[in-house]
């Protein structure tokens, strides 16, 4: 059995103890095993490392990922389509192992229906996948933005300011809402809820009329004002047809100093979210994901994608787990609702 690892999309802290425990349990098992280099582009253009335990040793704190990754999608083009098909022949590849979000896991589904094996890890730092409870890399980023709301607290008191803080969430706002919650946040904007800044300022006068001078705002990336809509860096488009999101708390920062005469900065965290060790959590869930995901290849069980149901590491359909994006739900954002103000 030879087996091909790739990680594709955005990186993030947890991909190499996935990549790791493919590979010590696949050498268990007798396989032979390859890491594709930077994703879907390395299939199409044929390019690929010998992965063998000299490889992964010492790599399971290690952020980011030893194989590279990229957001190219082999099927925007037939040619690269059929050259991608050609190599997994070429390269004498039994089954993919795809370590990804939406996008990657979303053309590991549509190879397997034209015949290729391949299943699929959930990694996200946006835990936006439905069909897992928690992808890698979530636990890391929110305990970023959370230590970074600790640290932003003291200047933004001492300068009776208001802050305002971007993370990252394209379409769903987990990481706004943990580290909001876990980091005092006074009020957590999301894509799901689109945001009147008149409300907004609401909770930093009340907050004021309480003796409070200071007031700290998460928002995602993709939340948006009504009155604006969901504001971008520029038109242009990866090649998955997404946007490149970002702005939003600068607009919401002029417009609350505009509004309110208050001094307001705003704080991008941006990569910061992706970089780093991954904590005990992540290495964890990554490490269970990525030896369930040799079982798979063992049991002939392709076209799945390994996840978390409570605590239990199951296998789901790679179209199931990709077909919708899991948002914030109702019920979470009132409990933090609890807090603003």
């Amino acid at each position: 059995m030879k087996v091909g690892i790739l990680t594709g999309g955005g990186d993030c802290p947890g991909l190499n103890a996935v990549i790791r425990a493919v590979v010590k349990k696949g050498l268990a098992n007798g396989y032979t095993l390859v890491g594709i280099k930077d994703g879907w582009k390395g299939l199409i253009e044929n390019r690929s490392v010998p992965l063998t335990s000299k490889e992964v040793s010492g790599i399971l704190p290690r952020g980011g990922t030893i194989l590279g990754t990229s957001r190219t999608n082999p099927l925007k083009s037939e040619e690269d389509t059929k050259k991608a098909i050609d190599n997994v022949k070429a390269m004498g590849l039994d089954v993919i192992v795809a370590i990804g979000g939406d996008d990657t896991l979303g053309v590991a589904a549509r190879f397997f229906e034209m015949g290729i094996n391949t299943v699929g890890v959930p990694k996200t730092i946006d835990n936006d996948l439905s069909g897992t409870d928690v992808t890698f890399g979530f636990d890391t980023a929110v305990g970023i933005v959370t230590e970074a709301l600790d640290r932003l607290h003291s200047t933004t008191e001492a300068h009776h300011r208001i802050m305002v803080v971007e993370v990252m969430g394209r379409h769903a706002g987990w990481i706004a809402v943990h580290s909001g919650i876990a980091g005092g946040a006074d009020m957590i904007l999301i894509p799901e809820k689109p945001f009147d800044v008149n409300d907004v300022i609401k909770v930093v006068d009340k907050r004021r009329a309480e003796g409070k001078n200071f007031s700290i705002i998460v928002t995602a990336e993709g939340a948006y004002p009504k009155e604006a809509g969901m504001i971008t860096m520029d038109k242009e488009r990866d090649a998955f047809g997404n946007v490149r999101l970002g702005g939003v708390g600068e607009h919401l920062a002029e417009e609350l100093e505009k509004r309110t005469g208050l001094e307001t900065r705003f704080v991008v965290l941006g990569h910061l979210q992706r970089g780093g060790t991954p904590t005990a959590y992540d290495r964890v869930l990554a490490t269970r994901y990525g030896l369930k995901a040799v079982d798979l290849i063992e049991e002939g069980n392709f076209g799945k994608m390994v996840a978390l149901r409570g605590n239990d590491i199951i296998a789901v359909c790679l179209d199931e787990a990709t077909k919708k994006t899991r948002t914030v739900d109702d019920e979470f954002y009132k409990l933090a609702e609890v807090f603003f103000g």
